[in-house]
C-alpha cells in the first residue's frame, strides 16, 4: 500500500510510513561502528583515538547537508500541501545545488587547515598524525557526503523512504565490505588510512546515486531541474534547519570538550572509552532522528493544508511512542554494556572496566532524548526555525557545556559520565515547555 503525505495516520501507518527512516539513520550509524570496530581491533588503541577526537570536526562540516536537508523539507512539503508544485521542485533544486557547492568549499578548506584544527582540539605527535591522515582522505569526498546527508530527507518528502534506506544500506554494505579488505589486510601503518578511503567510497555512493536519479525522470514527486536564485528561501531554509544544524555542530563542539575533559580526567583511555559510548549512541539516538525525519513532511504538509487536527494526533501518537521505546532503550544499553565494550576494547582490560562502568551511567540519558529530538524536529517541520534552534542549542550546547565542566569537579570521571543525563533531562523540560507555550499558535 503506497502512503502519501496527506493520508490519515494510525499508529500502524505512521510506524509504517518512518519505519525506512528509523532504519536508515541506524544502518548509517551502525557502519559507522563496524568503522570504528575494524580500527579498534585491527589498527589499535591511537588510531582509534585520532578518529574520535577528528570526528566531531569532520561532522560539523557535513552538517550543511542536514540543515538544508531538514530546512528545506518543511519548505517543500508546506508547498506540496499548498497545491504548489512546480515551486516546491524548484526549490528543491535550489537547496540540493547549494548545498553541493558549499559542500565543495568546505572541503578545500578542511583539506588546508586540518593539522592546526587537530591540534587545537589536543591532538599530538602520533595522534596528530593520524588524525591528519584520516581527514584529509574523508573530506576529498564532503561534497557527496553532504548530499547524503540532505537526500536522506528528501527521500521522505518524495515519498520514497524505500528507496532512501535501499540507498543507506547500499553505502553501508560498501564501507563494511571495503572496511574488512582494506583495513585487514593493509600493512599497519595504511590501516587506518584504508579505513578512511571505506568510508569515502560509501559516501561517494551515498550521495551519488540520490543525485542521478532525482536528475531524471522518476516516480517519485520530486525532480532535479532549473531553478534560479531565491535568497529568501536560503535564508528561510538555513533558518529552519538551522535546530539540525546547531544541533550537530553543538554535538561536535561538546564532543571536542568531553575529549579535553577525558584527556585530563583518564587520558588516552578516556577518549578511547567515550568513542564506544558515542558509537553506541548514535544507533540509539539515530532512531529517534529518523522517526523526527519521517515524521517532518507529513507534519509540513498538514500544516500547509491547515489539517490541525491531524496535526494535534500526530503530536500524541508520536509523544506516546517515543516514551515507549526510550524505557526499552535503556533496559537494552544497560544489557549489553558488557558485550558492547568487550566488542570494541575487550582487549584492554583496564580501558574495557572504564568504558562498562561508564557507559551503564551514561546509557539512562537513551529514555529522555527521544522527546528533545522530536520537539525540536516538529517545530522545524512548522517552519518555527527559531524555536527549534533554541532546543538545539541549549540541549547540545549549554546543558551539556555547562554539565561537562561543572559535575567531573564534583564526581571525577563519573561526572563526565553523568553530564549527558542532567543535560538531556533538562533539554526534555524544555521541550515540553514550548509544546505547551505554542499550542494555540499552531492549532495542535
Amino acid at each position: 500500500m503506497h502512503i502519501q503525505l496527506s493520508d490519515h495516520f494510525s499508529y500502524k501507518k505512521l510506524i509504517k510510513f518512518t519505519l525506512p527512516s528509523i532504519a536508515m539513520m541506524i544502518f548509517t550509524s551502525i557502519y559507522g561502528v563496524v568503522d570504528g570496530f575494524f580500527v579498534s581491533n585491527f589498527a589499535g588503541k591511537t588510531p582509534f583515538a585520532a578518529v574520535n577526537l577528528i570526528m566531531p570536526f569532520l561532522m560539523i562540516v557535513a552538517t550543511v547537508g542536514m540543515m538544508f536537508g531538514t530546512g528545506g523539507t518543511a519548505i517543500v512539503a508546506k508547498a506540496f500541501g499548498e497545491g504548489k508544485w512546480e515551486k516546491a521542485n524548484a526549490l528543491f533544486s535550489l537547496f540540493v545545488y547549494t548545498a553541493f557547492g558549499l559542500g565543495v568549499v568546505f572541503a578545500v578548506l578542511g583539506i588546508l587547515f586540518i593539522r592546526p584544527i587537530a591540534a587545537r582540539m589536543g591532538a599530538e605527535g602520533a595522534l596528530l598524525e593520524n588524525c591528519v591522515v584520516y581527514a584529509r582522505i574523508i573530506l576529498t569526498v564532503l561534497p557527496f557526503y553532504v548530499l547524503q546527508l540532505l537526500f536522506q530527507s528528501f527521500f521522505v518528502t518524495a515519498e520514497k523512504p524505500h528507496l532512501g534506506l535501499a540507498v543507506t544500506i547500499s553505502a553501508g554494505i560498501t564501507n563494511m565490505v571495503l572496511d574488512a579488505v582494506l583495513v585487514i589486510l593493509l600493512p599497519m601503518e595504511y590501516k587506518l588510512a584504508g579505513a578512511a578511503v571505506a568510508t569515502a567510497m560509501s559516501q561517494v555512493i551515498g550521495g551519488c546515486f540520490p543525485l542521478f536519479y532525482f536528475s531524471r525522470k522518476n516516480t517519485s514527486i520530486l525532480r532535479l531541474g532549473k531553478t534560479t536564485w531565491q535568497r529568501k528561501a536560503i535564508v528561510k531554509a538555513c533558518t529552519n534547519g538551522s535546530s539540525e544544524f546547531m544541533s550537530n555542530v553543538s554535538m561536535s563542539l561538546v564532543g571536542m570538550l568531553y575529549n579535553l575533559q577525558l584527556l585530563e580526567y583518564a587520558g588516552e583511555n578516556g577518549v578511547a572509552a567515550y568513542g564506544v559510548m558515542m558509537y553506541v549512541s548514535m544507533i540509539f539516538s539515530a532512531a529517534f532522528f529518523g522517526y523526527a525525519i519521517g515524521t517532518a513532511p507529513i507534519i509540513g504538509y498538514h500544516d500547509g493544508a491547515k489539517n490541525y487536527m491531524e496535526l494535534k494526533g500526530l503530536l500524541r501518537k508520536s509523544l506516546w511512542m517515543i516514551g515507549f521505546f526510550g524505557l526499552g532503550m535503556i533496559l537494552s544499553a544497560e544489557l549489553l554494556a558488557v558485550p558492547l565494550a568487550d566488542l570494541f576494547v575487550g582487549y584492554d582490560p583496564e580501558l574495557m572496566e572504564l568504558t562498562v562502568s561508564g557507559f551503564r551511567i551514561f546509557a539512562l540519558s537513551f529514555g529522555f532524548m527521544g522527546f528533545a529530538i522530536f520537539a525540536s524536529g516538529f517545530f522545524t517541520a512548522l517552519n518555527d526555525g527559531v524555536t527549534s534552534a533554541i532546543i538545539s542549542f541549549l540541549r547540545t550546547l549549554l546543558f551539556q557545556s555547562a554539565a561537562v565542566l561543572l559535575l567531573p569537579r564534583l564526581w571525577g570521571i563519573n561526572g563526565v559520565w553523568i553530564s549527558i543525563v542532567v543535560a538531556e533531562f533538562m533539554a526534555v523540560v524544555l521541550g515540553m515547555a514550548f509544546l505547551i507555550a505554542k499550542q494555540k499558535i499552531y492549532h495542535y
